[in-house]
């Protein structure tokens, strides 16, 4: 059992406990998914782009951040369960398809200076 049917069958439990599984319709589901990468953005909104990696790296922004990055996949696998989707499987069909779509012999960076 992957890490991701761990967490989906985690919070498919913390759902039915709470009887909030009649909520959570694709529509609101989605909805509350773009809340959080809304919230997500919103850390870094503002940040100069030359710092963000070291500001994320401290505190209280790299708690922040994971907290929020936490939301929007407990959403992502939410809306994949209730779409009755793989995620995992989806997401390796999808870095296959990247892998042929963007060779690495045509389309690889300069290399540092």
């Amino acid at each position: 059992m992957s890490e991701l049917e761990v967490l989906r069958d985690r919070m498919r439990q913390f759902a039915e406990d709470r009887d909030w599984g009649k909520f959570h319709d694709p529509k609101s589901v989605v909805l509350a998914l773009v809340g959080e990468v809304g919230e997500l953005a919103e850390l870094f909104q503002w940040l100069p782009a030359a710092d963000v990696r070291g500001l994320a790296a401290s505190e209280p922004l790299r708690t922040r951040a994971g907290e929020e990055m936490a939301d929007v996949l407990l959403y992502l696998v939410l809306l994949a369960d209730v779409l009755g989707i793989d995620l995992g499987a989806a997401a390796h069909s999808k870095m296959s398809d990247s892998e042929r779509r963007f060779p690495v012999s045509q389309v690889a960076g300069p290399a540092p200076e």
